[in-house]
């Protein structure tokens, strides 16, 4: 009997059992029970075992419901291995109802299928039932052995490990079902190579496939330098199945081997009283790994050296003992040291005995002895004392004897030593060669610059011997000078300002070079005649400073006020304050004029140097080409009746001419007394003629046409006489004043009327003119475009057109 034909029976069991009571209403119940708890499906359990051999595809299970009729519903299924990955795994025979798997299925890639059941219409294709849905379970199967993550171990130990030290960590899984023996396991040491130490593993409390390699015994690191162990993991399923890992152990050295010397006697020399000084390199043997803790050296001296003379230290390179000597010895107490000398290493020794390490075992260490012999050499002179403190009184007479040497010398004859100066800066002292007595030959001043702070001046004396080679001892004498009431006080400036502007007291600052109770406080008074009280007062009169205060509004000048000044024991001095009275620009300075030079810097003074050779080298050029030009003809010029070459400009005040305009009628043109219209460049407008007038009378007239005619005439004297047109007072306006002019001629009697009539103001007088002959008597008659008339213009003219001419000649001009 299948699940689903027993589920079926157990139903209609209980039906019947309900219908054999009465009570109507438990009978309700049961009805209202029967139908919600209805079940149209019956459908056999779905159990699949992992990787099933096959064929494929093969039976799962059959679908039943009594919604069925004769081909008039049909099955379908979804979800898990049908419309969701993997898909086509399941399939259903839409009539029968009979589920299909298509391949085999790995557990450990899907444990479980969760499937849908419907029925449907085959006419409408509308389910006629609710979907049933249930899971698809997957039977674990052994197939899957323990594995190592990793399953090859790189391991290192010291040698000098204590047995039960672990060795590495080893962790294995089981992907097949947990808690089941198909995903447990044992792990187990199967060899190890070398055997010895024995290497087994040990459990780790509150961890799962995890286990520790650990040892009992010592490691020889000069006998193996590496272990191989195998490790296995076999679970407990059927078939049992198992896997391996490979444990790869180094071993590092340590200190097996104490360190020997190469020899067990060492000599060594080191000159009398010599120190700081290496005198001997000690090498050693050591069989452990050279350039690590096992292997390197520690020196130490263990005898002959109570006064602590000599040290030895480990050249890190070379891993030899250095002995130096630091403190020097005297031959006269010691002539020959001997020295033992011990080496170990770094770490401490390791040892095993029968397989065993020895804990707490303190071997004897190896030492060697050193002779040093001490050389004798001269000793230098030795003073009493290195520093000998002097005390005197400044300014005391000379011939005061400061100090007198107690010296001795083992090796040499007192009575042969000499004694110079090595240090005496101010010249103040001398010293007996043969005596060292040291006595002053000038006064000591303890204001002086060679004087400290605090009152010493040092003297520095050498005593030499007669030995090969000779040798010298020194002795500093401090001499402590004591003050005397020796210097007065005295302004630090002597020159103040005094901003009339801004205030009327400048502070007085002086100063005294001895100390207390030579100095401050200071008395202050005015000295002089008694009108100074009148204009000054000092402000207060005792203290370390005070201000000079004026009583009245000075003028701006200088002013001399003498002042007096006392010191606590009544040293006067009396000085001259310059006081300047002045109005300051800012802070205290007096605002001054300008000055009236200056002085050019080297950039300045080069640039302009630079500018006047650019000068010479224009000029130059100029001329070059102008003897150059092939077509240049000396034109003679007449030099006659030339005058004084002056030129006046006449539109300028004072110079103009004679004519005194009354009132401006028109743009830059006033109306003269005549009736005339006068130009600002001296050109007046009468009848129709323009004329120039001069400061002599003279007039150059021209004829009025038009202003055309007038341009024209000036543009063909211009191209004629190419330079000569300048010489005309015309050719100085540009071209616009003059189309600007004759618009406001043409227009002339309308445009009169509309100008306020004045007088301009008189001109005044600013000296005589110039004697030369005024271009004003040149007068243009009324020729037309005749130009004849210029042909007789006066020497001026000829000299100039002999001017102008070469010019054009020169740059090929045709006039």
């Amino acid at each position: 009997m299948t699940r689903g034909t027993f589920f079926l029976f157990l139903l209609a069991l209980v039906e019947v059992t309900t219908s054999s009571k009465n009570d109507t209403s438990i009978r309700e119940k049961r009805d209202a029970v029967l139908i919600r708890s209805k079940r149209r499906w019956v459908l056999s359990t779905i159990d699949l075992e992992e990787n099933m051999p096959g064929p494929f595809p093969a039976v799962v299970t059959q679908m039943f419901n009594d919604q069925k009729g004769d081909n008039t519903v049909k099955f379908r299924i979804s979800g898990d291995g049908v419309t969701k990955e993997p898909l086509g795994l399941f399939s259903i025979d839409e009539n029968t109802g009979i589920v299909y798997v298509h391949q085999a299925i790995d557990r450990e890639m899907n444990r479980m299928f969760h499937v849908d059941f419907d029925v449907l219409s085959r006419a409408t294709d509308q389910a006629v039932d609710k979907t049933l849905s249930f899971n698809v379970e997957i039977k674990d199967k052994n197939d899957n052995s323990p594995v190592f993550k990793p399953d090859t171990i790189q391991a290192s130990i010291s040698e000098n490990a204590p047995q039960g030290t672990p060795l590495t960590t080893l962790q294995a899984y089981d992907i097949d079902q947990e808690k089941t023996p198909n995903s447990q396991f044992n792990m187990s040491v199967v060899s190890q190579v070398p055997d010895s130490p024995k290497i087994f593993l040990k459990d780790l409390p509150l961890t799962t496939g995890t286990k520790q390699l650990t040892f009992t015994g010592c490691f020889d690191y000069d006998k193996v330098k590496t272990y191989k162990v195998l490790v296995e993991a076999k679970d407990l399923g059927t078939p049992t199945m198992s896997s391996t890992a490979t444990v790869l152990l180094n071993i590092t050295d340590s200190n097996t081997h104490l360190p020997e010397f190469r020899s067990a006697m060492y000599n060594a020399e080191v000159m009398e009283m010599e120190l700081n000084k290496e005198i001997l390199r000690i090498s050693i043997t050591d069989k452990d790994t050279p350039n690590t803790p096992a292997s390197r050296a520690v020196f130490s001296i263990l005898k002959g050296d109570e006064d602590r003379n000599y040290k030895i230290e480990t050249d890190p390179k070379t891993n030899e003992g250095v002995l130096s000597v630091i403190r020097g010895k005297n031959f006269e107490k010691t002539e020959i040291t001997e020295l033992e000398i011990a080496v170990e290493n770094e770490e401490k020794l390791f040892q095993c005995v029968d397989g065993k390490p020895v804990i707490g075992l303190r071997p004897k260490l190896n030492t060697a002895k050193v002779a040093v012999k001490v050389i004798d050499v001269n000793d230098p002179p030795e003073f009493k004392k290195n520093v000998e403190k002097v005390h005197r009184n400044e300014n005391g007479a000379p011939g005061d004897v400061l100090f007198v040497p107690e010296i001795k010398d083992e090796d040499s004859d007192i009575t042969k030593i000499r004694y110079e100066l090595a240090k005496d800066p101010a010249k103040w002292v001398s010293v007996d060669p043969k005596t060292g007595k040291i006595t002053t030959v000038q006064k000591m001043d303890r204001e002086s610059d060679y004087v400290s702070k605090n009152g010493t001046y040092t003297v520095v004396v050498h005593a030499i011997d007669d030995g090969q080679p000779p040798a010298t001892g020194t002795c500093t004498v401090v001499v402590y000078l004591g003050d005397l009431n020796d210097n007065a006080p005295n302004l630090t400036s002597k020159s103040v300002v005094m901003c009339g502007n801004k205030v009327n007291r400048v502070s007085v600052t002086p100063e005294d070079h001895d100390g207390p109770p030579f100095s401050s406080p200071f008395t202050f008074s005015l000295g002089g005649e008694d009108e100074l009280k009148k204009l000054w007062k000092l402000d207060p009169t005792t203290g370390e400073n005070t201000s000079l205060i004026s009583l009245t509004t000075l003028p701006y000048g200088n002013y001399s006020v003498p002042l007096k000044m006392q010191d606590q024991q009544a040293l006067q001095s009396e000085e001259v304050l310059q006081v300047v009275v002045c109005e300051c620009t800012g802070g205290n300075v007096c605002r001054g004029r300008l000055p009236l030079s200056s002085r050019l810097g080297p950039a300045a003074i080069g640039l302009l140097f630079a500018g006047l050779l650019l000068l010479a080298l224009l000029l130059l050029c100029c001329f070059i080409c102008d003897c150059q030009n092939k077509n240049f003809q000396h034109i003679p010029l007449n030099l006659q009746d030339e005058g004084n070459q002056t030129l006046v400009k006449y539109n300028e005040e004072g110079g103009g001419s004679i004519y005194k305009p009354e009132y401006l009628v028109t743009d830059g043109y006033r109306k003269a007394e005549n009736g005339t219209l006068r130009s600002p460049l001296g050109y007046q407008y009468n009848s129709g003629t323009f004329q120039e007038m001069s400061n002599g009378g003279g007039v150059m007239s021209m004829p009025y046409h038009t202003w055309s005619t007038v341009r024209r005439e000036r543009e063909s004297i211009r191209n004629g006489g190419g330079q000569l047109s300048r010489s005309f007072s015309l050719a100085r306006t540009e071209r616009n004043l003059a189309e600007r002019i004759e618009r406001k001629i043409s227009g002339f009697p309308e445009e009169l009327n509309d100008y306020p009539a004045y007088s301009p103001y008189q001109y005044e007088y600013e000296g005589k003119g110039s004697d030369c002959q005024s271009l004003d008597q040149l007068t243009v008659s009324n020729l037309g475009d005749n130009l004849d008339y210029l042909q007789n213009l006066g020497p001026k003219f000829s000299t100039l057109g002999g001017i102008c001419q070469q010019s054009l000649e020169h740059r090929n001009v045709r006039p």
